[in-house]
């Protein structure tokens, strides 16, 4: 399967998004680190750098309520087709390029 990010760009990308999260909640830096059992200098790394352990990345993700989706996220989903021939069987209706009705 070919990436089209790179694991660094992928921990920065949840740093800021873990942040967005957190200031649109209201909470500092300190009151996200008690919420979650993440120990604040953890926290500021983790917003800084994007280095994190997957146990204080889900405890944060927890406290902020978005553990249920990235859950969801990481489920594994079945591919549609499992060849090439399926592919091409694969016939979808044309839909019109003009409208017929007023």
């Amino acid at each position: 399967m070919v990436a089209l990010i790179t694991v660094s760009k992928a921990q920065a990308k949840l740093a800021e998004h873990l942040r967005a999260q957190r200031l649109a909640l209201g909470l500092t830096q300190a009151g996200l680190a008690e919420r979650s059992g993440v120990s604040l200098p953890t926290l500021r790394k983790f917003e800084q750098k994007g280095l994190i352990s997957l146990e204080s990345f889900l405890k944060l993700s927890m406290a902020l309520g978005s553990l249920e989706k990235l859950v969801a996220a990481a489920e594994p989903t079945t591919p549609k087709f499992s060849s090439i021939d399926e592919v091409l069987e694969d016939k979808k209706p044309t839909l019109p390029k003009r409208g017929w009705r007023k």
